[in-house]
């Protein structure tokens, strides 16, 4: 009995943070709007869908992220008003700002600065490791996606569902479930919504999801004769620094989904080399382990099942410190 009362009143209180959200962003002349760095489909896509949505009630908007210096080939077709603006062309001092997806203030880079700067600060995120920041934080771990809470948001600003929109918040919620692999029945209701309002689900998920250059298949096969599993059931490889200069992010982080198949793996695990002794890790469970743990103690987070750090050190010393925190 306490257990339901709590689940509900937490549902009465993240309702009350959506409702804040909305009326704060219906109010706002302007909005700036920010991913995190190498945004996926969840973060873009959620910016952009609120930033069309505001665009279009008349709002000055614009989405930004601190890196890369373009948005990734696979989402580009999503910014249809051409919304995204460069880093250091964003607005010095917001009069809202909207953090989507970001799991921490570091997740933001060089932009969360304007945390300090902004008048309002919206955040909208559904990692169980964030530890809250902004005035306004839409925050449900228990959410498939950080674009179920934009499109909450959407809704309670009385928001106009179009394809445009819809295109956005389908491209994260596919990308987020793995394929709804992992989504529950509220994820493939909103899916079916987000169809129904212009959503085409052939055509987002074979440029989210099933489209690589040939170039790539040369650097895949390469990775995955990298590849190292031991007797823990960890599945890891390294993608070298040249390669990660070579190949776009989509190709680079396609490999640790590749990796989370093998029929032993517990963990997967992706070192990405992005300096000579510094390293972006992608950890992935199959189920058991808890890897946003693993992530949290080596200084970054996640989820339950899908987490990641960075790191500084040697290759090997950098597992060392995954098999440890894996223990």
């Amino acid at each position: 009995m306490q257990r339901a009362l709590a689940v509900l009143e937490a549902d009465r209180a993240l309702a009350r943070r959506v409702s804040d959200a909305a009326e704060v962003l219906v109010g706002a002349t302007q909005v700036t709007l920010l991913a995190h760095v190498d945004p996926d489909a969840d973060a873009l896509g959620s910016a952009l869908a609120l930033g069309i949505a505001l665009r279009r009630r008349g709002a000055e908007v614009e989405v930004s992220f601190a890196s890369p210096d373009r948005v990734p080939e696979s989402l580009a077709a999503l910014d249809v008003l051409g919304l995204v603006v460069a880093p250091d062309a964003v607005s010095a001092a917001p009069e809202v700002l909207v953090s989507c997806d970001a799991a921490e203030p570091a997740r933001l880079g060089s932009l969360a600065r304007l945390l300090d700067t902004a008048g309002c600060t919206v955040m909208l995120d559904h990692h169980g490791t964030n530890p809250g920041f902004g005035e306004i934080q839409v925050l449900d771990p228990a959410a498939e996606a950080t674009v179920v809470l934009a499109h909450r948001v959407l809704v309670e600003m009385g928001a106009r569902l179009d394809a445009d929109v819809a295109r956005c918040l389908y491209a994260g919620l596919v990308t987020d479930t793995r394929g709804f692999r992992t989504a529950g029945a509220d994820a493939h209701r909103l899916a079916a919504e987000l169809v129904e309002a212009g959503a085409q689900p052939a055509v987002l998920a074979r440029a989210l999801m099933d489209e690589h250059p040939f170039a790539w298949f040369a650097g895949l096969s390469a990775a995955l004769g990298r590849a190292v599993l031991e007797p823990t059931g960890l599945v890891h490889t390294t993608i070298p620094l040249e390669d990660v200069r070579r190949f776009r992010p989509e190709e680079i982080d396609s490999v640790v989904d590749v990796l989370r198949t093998a029929q032993e793996a517990e963990v997967a695990a992706v070192l990405k080399q992005v300096a000579p002794a510094r390293f972006v890790v992608s950890l992935r469970s199959t189920g058991r382990v808890d890897v946003a743990a693993a992530a949290t103690a080596l200084g970054g987070g996640g989820h339950r099942a899908a987490a990641g750090f960075t790191r500084e050190g040697t290759e090997q010393e950098v597992l060392a410190g995954i098999r440890a925190a894996l223990v």
